[in-house]
């Protein structure tokens, strides 16, 4: 379920409860039950997406399994390149009076880097617990 979904439909709940349940104690039952039923369906959707991811990295296609490793590599050539090249070469570029070569978009790769290794740094913690291979 989206998180931005979740407080509105809380809130729509609570709201039938104040109006139709008068007695407080019944009512602070009602809205536990309400709440649990929301964090449920929340983890259970939690889950299956991960019963997904893990279908997907097992498959034997370079098309399905490998989207990962993908960015995995494009996001370190990009970092790379933003960090280390591109400064190098637009310093040499100065010396030599060529054209500047291009800049990265380092917003958008710092979001894409840090996702994947946030991504990767659960995987090793998966591996140190012995949960995978």
């Amino acid at each position: 379920m989206n998180p931005l979904l979740l407080g509105p439909i809380l809130e729509v709940g609570k709201t039938l409860l104040d109006r139709f349940v008068p007695d407080p104690a019944q009512k602070q039952a009602a809205e536990m039950e309400w709440l649990k039923m929301a964090a449920d369906g929340e983890l259970k959707q939690v889950i299956a997406q991960l019963e997904i991811n893990a279908r997907e990295a097992a498959h034997p296609s370079i098309f399905v399994a490998g989207w990962r490793p993908f960015f995995g590599w494009a996001g370190g050539f990009a970092f790379v390149y933003a960090t280390v090249v591109q400064p190098l070469l637009a310093w040499w570029a100065g010396i030599k009076g060529w054209p500047v070569p291009p800049v990265l978009n380092i917003d958008l790769l710092w979001v894409v880097v840090t996702g994947l290794l946030g991504i990767s740094g659960f995987r090793t913690f998966e591996k140190t617990k012995g949960v995978t291979k």
